[in-house]
């Protein structure tokens, strides 16, 4: 029997599909095109012979196959990443701690398990909080290494990526003609997201109220998604239940601007294995 062999850049793409229930999201956490993501499916489709993913109105799931092809292709990819991490010339020891928003958090589990396999005697401590909660702790030294939304007036940091701020609701969302626009926002001075979306409406000239404040993306989906308020997040945070807002459907809402996640380390001289957790990043995100 000729051998058969998977194409494991293929396996990766498959399974960021999956992990981002949809084509466009998976494709804009990998810097890619959609066009790219969609080619390394058929491809891996056609090797298979068989459907591995299904369309449920908005979002991607596996198939029967799609399933068994997952499975496989996770102890496959951790395998050939673990190999990889065994020849590595950097053997490092010691502890890491990283900080992250719990928006952001999908976009280094890829990064954090590749680093685990490759380096299995760091202990790595992972924690959630807001941003400029974690940019304090960073600078304080109790946190090695914070992926955060760069904040105004706080300099240094690495800038890894740009994104733009959209509004985003429940789908058929229409505010009340004569009522102020209703806001779901984060609490005051935590995240950047509630001042940009209240300045641009002022200077617009736009009614607003703030309906429904929440620690949480999981709180402000469920006040967004029953149709009482709207938001703003970055494209690629949209879940799959809400949707951006097209411009033409509401044109009185005003652009919304660019935001910046950004990479800060503690000050002084980091750990190799901070330093090189800190490399993968900028790798992967930068």
């Amino acid at each position: 029997m000729t051998a058969r062999n998977f194409d494991l850049d293929q396996l990766r793409t498959f399974l960021s599909v999956i992990d981002a229930e949809g084509f466009s999201a998976a494709a804009r956490r990998a810097g890619a095109l959609q066009s790219t993501i969609s080619m390394k499916i058929k491809r891996l489709e056609a090797q298979t012979g068989q459907p591995l993913l299904l369309r449920l109105g908005r979002r991607v799931v596996p198939t029967a196959a799609g399933m068994h092809v997952a499975k496989q292709a996770r102890r496959i990819l951790d395998l050939n990443d673990q190999a990889w991490g065994d020849l590595s010339s950097e053997r490092v020891s010691g502890s890491v701690r990283i900080g992250v928003p719990d928006d952001y958090a999908s976009r280094l589990s890829e990064t954090i398990r590749n680093f685990r396999l490759s380096h299995p005697d760091v202990e790595l401590d992972l924690s959630c909080a807001f941003s400029v909660d974690l940019l304090q702790q960073v600078q304080e030294g109790t946190l090695d290494l914070v992926v955060v939304t760069r904040q105004p007036n706080v300099p240094g940091g690495d800038v890894l990526m740009r994104e733009n701020l959209v509004w985003v609701a429940a789908p058929g969302f229409q505010p009340a003609a004569d009522d102020p626009l209703p806001l779901s926002v984060y609490p005051r001075d935590m995240c950047v997201f509630r001042s940009s979306m209240t300045s641009a409406l002022s200077a617009a000239g736009v009614p607003w109220k703030i309906v429904y404040t929440s620690m949480s993306l999981t709180g402000q989906s469920a006040m967004v998604g029953a149709g009482l308020a709207i938001t703003a997040l970055t494209r690629s945070m949209v879940p799959p239940e809400l949707e951006a807002v097209d411009p033409s459907v509401l044109p009185t809402l005003p652009a919304l601007p660019e935001i910046e996640i950004a990479l800060h380390r503690r000050p002084g001289r980091p750990t190799d294995a901070a330093r090189i957790l800190g490399d993968m990043i900028r790798e992967r995100l930068g």
